[in-house]
């Protein structure tokens, strides 16, 4: 893996595993997204996550749970843009969660930093976006089918779901590579949930060290999720201390980013997990 990751305005070292915290700007994320649908709701809880310890910000204007049904591109300009300007000089990169070519360009011309693409640019138009815009970092992920069906009925991936996301994650770092695109730029996203069974989660997640062949960094997003409940039984707002655990399997392996609702219980987790590895800096 590179040493540093760019990351428009800002250069990302991986000393230490890094928080990315979530921003839903949506009346249907799974999770909090109608607490902070207004522009200076998600502003205000935006800073506070800041506050908190997260080291990125990922700001979100489409829910992408399962059997969510999609939104214009206008309607996720008008939720997304006054925010990214809001929080433009907060001081942590800004990351957009989207999938769109017309909002990944919008958002990077405001001022975001980082595009953060459940598609792994497969949309017409979007490696095309990201190649205008030569510092932003961009995070793909591995994902079957599409938001609103893909957990109908997940594929059994041939009983390997891990060479499975590999391979996809191989192909699409290879198309970008070939576009000219900076390896230093490229995050990968294993996508837990996306299209997968609780029991491929899991398998993945076990195995996910493998992924470090890539010599790209990884991003883990497993926060509150219907995994998390598979083996805890909770609703996903007592989901903290599960996703926490399942956070710390993912740093073990590798992860160097974890995306997270619950930032100051995972620094908390995240200073006593590097306290046992590398020591206390007092």
């Amino acid at each position: 893996m590179n040493s540093t990751f760019l990351c428009g305005r800002f250069e990302l070292g991986f000393e230490r595993p890094l928080i990315m915290g979530i921003v839903n700007i949506t009346p249907d994320s799974f999770s909090d997204g109608s607490h902070h649908f207004s522009t200076n709701a998600a502003i205000d809880h935006a800073l506070g996550l800041v506050e908190q310890g997260a080291d990125i910000l990922d700001i979100g204007g489409e829910s992408t749970r399962p059997g969510s049904d999609p939104v214009s591109i206008q309607e996720e300009l008008d939720r997304v843009i006054p925010v990214i300007k809001g929080l433009r000089d907060c001081g942590v990169p800004l990351s957009i969660d989207t999938f769109k070519p017309e909002v990944m360009r919008a958002a990077l011309q405001s001022g975001v930093d980082l595009i953060n693409d459940i598609y792994a640019l497969r949309q017409p138009g979007a490696l095309e976006v990201v190649s205008e815009f030569p510092n932003c970092g961009i995070c793909i992920m591995h994902m079957h089918g599409e938001p609103k069906t893909m957990q109908v009925n997940p594929p059994d991936y041939d009983n390997n779901i891990t060479r499975e996301v590999f391979a996809f994650l191989q192909d699409r770092m290879k198309i970008m590579l070939q576009s000219g695109i900076d390896p230093r730029r490229i995050m990968i996203d294993p996508g837990f949930g996306f299209g997968k069974t609780a029991q491929q989660n899991f398998q993945l997640l076990r195995e996910m060290a493998a992924l470090n062949e890539l010599k790209a960094p990884v991003l883990m997003g497993v926060s509150r999720k219907t995994m998390i409940g598979a083996v805890t039984h909770k609703p996903v707002n007592d989901r903290v201390a599960g996703s926490i655990g399942a956070a710390l399997a993912g740093v073990a392996r590798g992860a160097v980013v974890v995306r997270v609702h619950d930032v100051a219980q995972t620094r908390d987790a995240l200073a006593v997990w590097n306290a046992v590895e590398f020591g206390v800096n007092e």
